[in-house]
């Protein structure tokens, strides 16, 4: 198994995790700009996002609710003006009549047309295609092939390629031409499948995915999943998940990240097509009922708060929610050791925990002594600084929550 590498100042976190000698770590203490009354639902959670398109709209969002984002595309698209290879399929679409044009995706469509148009080629292209049988995928391609000025014969009630194949191999393709636009990753399966019936396909490549641009940024995402410092990650294309899978597997942690995404970090796809992937390698993601941002957005809203714990100092009422505590007065952002430290201590509140077992459950699969829990405890009070009274010492036996058991 590998291991990731850790700096020598790091201490150890839930699961075995360690803060990152670079990254999006918060900073402990209070934040001056939020108090209790004004923390968005996903205020105390970190959450990486992967995508290389609408990745600002989605950061937007998740800040919008109180979040911490690390951002690492994990594929790269190249700009349609230098893709030589759409531009090939384009003329080749124009060479002879089209039988049938498929349409998988609405932004795919949309770039189709509007490169076509930049290359001169755009009047021509409706002609063929307003001459064939467009068959569409789901709201969104549908949408994009009407704003066209076409119509579809077909659309799929499950949104979903293997209904528009199905539909095709209904045919009679002997002979048959069909241009089937592609979205980031080649429908290889798809258009073999076709060619089998004795149809001609002409797969046509639009936004094609490209290693990241910055892998760095995606090799600290690998580790920061691993290491659980962050809740959730997003995904909003099927290309994302794989790209963030080989980097893993590049660094030796594959195992590792699947472990990860199956208990302690909450995987999120846009749609079932974007989760198969993960679901091929026995992890289960949570995805909306719609694919669009808002909803996916509103998915980790719902999933994520899932145990939350409301403790009470004297007068104060405090709420542990992911690695920060929201008080009347300000958010404080905790380390997620001090989170996890704090959340053991509030499972069963007044109860005393050893250091023993204090480090059984909250240094998981990492060597230290209790030591390092009494290191811990006094950085965890620091963290919550005029609260600090709330995590009490009984001496020789441990420490327990001053709040009601």
């Amino acid at each position: 198994m590998a291991t990731v590498p850790t700096p020598d100042t790091a201490s150890p976190g839930p699961g075995g995790s360690a803060a990152l000698p670079k990254g999006p770590e918060p900073t402990d203490g209070a934040d001056p700009d939020e108090g209790a009354a004004g923390a968005g639902p996903l205020t105390g959670f970190t959450v990486g996002v992967t995508a290389a398109r609408r990745r600002d709209e989605l950061v937007a969002l998740l800040k919008r609710r109180g979040a911490r984002v690390v951002e690492a595309p994990t594929v790269r698209i190249v700009p349609l003006e230098d893709d030589n290879a759409l531009r090939q399929a384009t003329e080749l679409c124009l060479a002879a009549p089209l039988d049938y044009v498929v349409a998988t995706t609405g932004v795919g469509w949309r770039g189709w047309m509007s490169a076509a148009d930049g290359w001169g080629l755009g009047r021509r292209l409706g002609e063929a295609c307003r001459n064939a049988v467009v068959i569409s995928r789901g709201p969104k391609a549908t949408g994009a092939v009407r704003a066209s000025g076409l119509g579809e014969a077909y659309a799929p009630p499950n949104e979903a390629n293997d209904g528009l194949l199905t539909w095709l191999l209904a045919r009679d393709l002997r002979g048959r031409r069909v241009a089937l636009q592609e979205h980031g990753a080649p429908l290889d399966a798809f258009a073999e499948a076709l060619r089998e019936r004795g149809a001609e396909v002409i797969t046509v490549p639009v936004y094609r995915w490209a290693p990241p641009q910055d892998p760095e940024a995606v090799r600290r995402l690998v580790e920061q999943t691993i290491r659980r410092e962050i809740q959730a990650i997003a995904f909003t294309s099927a290309p994302a998940i794989t790209g963030f899978l080989d980097c893993a597997h590049a660094q030796g942690l594959h195992e590792e990240v699947l472990e990860a995404l199956r208990d302690g970090v909450l995987p999120v796809c846009v749609g079932p097509v974007c989760a198969r992937p993960l679901e091929e390698h026995g992890v289960r993601p949570v995805y909306p009922d719609r694919g669009r941002l808002g909803s996916l957005v509103r998915t980790i809203v719902e999933a994520l708060p899932v145990g939350n714990r409301e403790l009470q100092l004297g007068s104060a009422r405090l709420v542990l929610q992911g690695s920060a505590v929201l008080t009347p007065n300000g958010t404080l952002w905790l380390s997620p050791t001090q989170a996890a430290l704090l959340r053991a201590l509030a499972e069963q509140p007044g109860r005393v925990l050893s250091r023993a077992e204090l480090l059984r459950r909250v240094w998981v699969g990492i060597s230290a002594d209790e030591h390092a829990v009494e290191a811990a405890v006094a950085r965890l009070r620091t963290a919550l600084g005029p609260h600090a009274a709330l995590v009490r010492t009984v001496p020789k036996r441990g420490y327990r929550l001053a709040v009601p058991g």
